[in-house]
Formats: structure tokens, C-alpha cells, sequence
């Protein structure tokens, strides 16, 4: 009986232990993250600002070491090593994937349809990030969405581009499959480049213009040293969003709490990105005009021939995959949703005024809807 008292204490005083030693395991559950983003693109600074604020908000359950792009691995090899579980988590730009599924395309930018308050509504209140878990899940992975920059900047190159007119013939770099689609039908003919070759493809003539990121990003590139005329507005990426990719088992492995943490934090950052990339775009663009930089803008017919184009295009694509035609079937749906306030809060309204936008109903018979 003696025997049988303590073998059940120390029965229990080996699962006090060992919830301890579980408790102790969290607590000093560690992470390797990189990026898609090199140190000199400051775009790593909203993967940085996330990793930061998780290590405050939650550092004694998971402590995040943070290695810029390019540092561990190729920034196109951190999509394969967070989906095996090499790395835990990566920073990056969804479009990069959009060779694996094309609905990658729309989580990351839109060409004429979303800005990035849309990005932000969109996410956060009508099914977005529901869609970014449905998509990503598919490649034992967990996505946070944490940061959103708004219109990019539009081309730059050593010729004007005035009107749609001067795209005839163009030889542009341009990343994306629906944006390269607008292109073609533009008169233009798209380049695909690495960030990191922009600059010597402009400098000598290998294209006649290139579009990249926003202002602030475009100018601490040097673009401006080589590219005296800037086209805008960005149409062919309305708005971007950024994020970070977790392998589903190290995801699994933190309490609901810590993951609750990782996801307040992913809010925070989103919110900040949007201010900050503005801030960012203002300076580069008035860093760009001192610098004697000429910009044209588009004309209203322009822009309205590029929607036209664009609507079909979404529409073509959307036929091509399921997956791909159920992300822009939500899209266009909130903005149709969206209209209700939108419209009657002109001129105060966040959001584009526009009633010219992709057939749902052509959407949906390709969905089978």
C-alpha cells in the first residue's frame, strides 16, 4: 500500500514536471525568418517591423531571429523552405508564387481594381484573410498579412510616355501575368526582371522603361539616375500587400495565445505599413521632382481604356482557374457591397468611386455558380 501511495506521488509530481518542462518549451520556442527582400530594398522594413513587435508582444513564448533576404538561401527558394519546415516563417510579396496557383496574383495586387484601403476592408472584414489561409494551406503554411503599400509609381524610363499611345512598341519591365496581359493589348511588350537588374536594364537600353514599387522605394534604388520621365499612375498595381508565410507545424506548435499574439501583431504592422509607405512615397516624390525628374500622368480616357481592358482580362484569368476566380469573386463582390457607404460619403469616401468593374456574372458561370 506504502508502495502504491508513492508511486502515485510521483506519479503526479512527474506530470507537474513535465507540464513545467512544457511550459518551459514554448517559452523558448525559437525562429528562424528571412525575406524575399534584400537589405538595400526598403520594403524589408515591414517584415523587420513585424518580427520586432512579435519579439515585444510575445518573446517569452517564441523569439524570431530575423535574417535579411538573400542572407540564408535565394529569396526564391524561401516559398519551398518554409512549406518543408527548414525555416519557420518568411516575409514576402504573394505575386512571387503565381506560378504555382495564378490566385496568388489578386492576394498580392490587382491591376485597376483594389487601393489599399480596399486591401485593408477587404482582409479584415469581408473574407480576405480567410482566403489568404485557404490558398496558402495548400502549402502547409499559415499567412499573415501584415503589410499593405498603396499605388505604386508607374514607369520610369529615358523616353516619355505621355499617353497610352507611346506604349506601342515598348519594351517594359513589368512582374505579373494579368498585368503583362493589359500590356500586350496596350501595344506594349513585357520584360520580366529581378528587382536588382532595373537599373542596368534601364541604364543601358536592354528596356525602354520599368515599373517597380512606390516612390520612396523607387528612389533609394537610384531609378532616378538613370530614368529622367515617370509615367503615372501605377495601374498595373493599384495597390500591394505583404506578409509573412509560417510553416503549419511551427504555427501548431504555439499555444492559441502566442498565435493570437502573432496575429495582433500582423494588425499593427498592416495599419503602420500603409501610413509609413505613404510617408515614404511623399519624400520620394518630391525627392524626384529636385532631382529634375518629369512626370506625366495618364488622361481619364486612358485610365478608362485601361479598366476596359483589365475588366476582361480578370475575367479571362478567372475562367482559367477555380481558385483564381473564387479570390476575384470576393474582391469584386465587397467592392459591389462596399458601394452601399462608399458612394454616399463622396467626397470623404476611402475607397475608389467606380462602377466600371469585372462581370461577376461572367465570373460566376465560369465558377459554375
Amino acid at each position: 500500500m506504502k508502495h502504491t501511495t508513492k508511486f502515485t506521488l510521483t506519479g503526479l509530481a512527474a506530470g507537474i514536471a513535465l507540464a513545467a518542462m512544457s511550459g518551459s518549451v514554448v517559452a523558448q520556442e525559437k525562429w528562424t525568418m528571412t525575406t524575399t527582400w534584400p537589405d538595400n530594398l526598403d520594403l524589408i522594413e515591414i517584415d523587420r517591423h513585424w518580427a520586432e513587435l512579435v519579439n515585444q508582444l510575445a518573446g517569452d513564448e517564441v523569439e524570431i531571429e530575423f535574417y535579411a533576404g538573400g542572407t540564408l538561401m535565394p529569396g526564391t527558394e524561401v516559398f519551398d523552405a518554409t512549406e518543408t519546415g527548414s525555416i519557420q516563417a518568411a516575409g514576402d510579396w504573394p505575386g512571387y508564387w503565381a506560378g504555382r496557383s495564378p490566385a496568388f496574383s489578386p492576394l498580392a495586387t490587382t491591376t485597376s481594381l483594389f487601393n489599399g484601403v480596399d486591401y485593408l476592408n477587404w482582409i479584415n472584414q469581408w473574407g480576405g484573410f480567410e482566403l489568404y489561409q485557404e490558398v496558402y494551406g495548400q502549402y502547409n503554411m499559415v499567412y499573415l498579412p501584415y503589410g499593405i503599400t498603396n499605388n505604386e509609381s508607374g514607369f520610369r524610363g529615358g523616353t516619355p510616355i505621355e499617353s497610352l499611345a507611346d506604349l506601342e512598341g515598348k519594351r517594359l519591365r513589368l512582374s505579373g501575368r494579368d498585368q503583362g496581359r493589359v500590356l500586350e493589348q496596350l501595344g506594349g511588350s513585357q520584360v520580366t526582371l529581378a528587382g536588382g537588374e532595373i537599373y542596368q536594364a534601364i541604364e543601358r537600353g536592354v528596356v525602354d522603361g520599368a515599373e517597380f514599387s512606390t516612390p520612396g522605394v523607387d528612389y533609394k534604388a537610384g531609378f532616378g539616375e538613370v530614368a529622367d520621365y515617370w509615367m503615372t499612375p501605377g495601374w498595373h498595381q493599384s495597390a500591394s500587400v505583404f506578409g509573412v508565410m509560417i510553416n503549419q507545424e511551427s504555427w501548431d506548435a504555439l499555444s492559441e495565445e502566442t498565435q493570437e499574439k502573432l496575429k495582433i501583431a500582423a494588425q499593427a504592422t498592416m495599419a503602420w505599413s500603409l501610413a509609413w509607405s505613404e510617408k515614404q512615397s511623399t519624400e520620394g516624390t518630391v525627392k524626384f521632382l529636385d532631382d529634375g525628374t518629369t512626370i506625366n500622368q495618364l488622361s481619364e480616357e486612358d485610365l478608362k481604356k485601361i479598366q476596359d481592358i483589365t475588366n476582361d482580362v480578370i475575367v479571362q484569368g478567372a475562367c482559367e482557374d477555380p481558385m483564381h476566380a473564387k479570390v476575384y469573386h470576393s474582391m469584386i463582390s465587397y467592392l459591389e457591397n462596399y458601394a452601399n457607404w462608399r458612394d454616399v460619403s463622396v467626397p470623404f469616401n476611402m475607397s475608389r468611386v467606380t462602377d466600371n468593374l469585372p462581370s461577376l456574372e461572367e465570373i460566376e458561370a465560369c465558377m459554375g455558380e
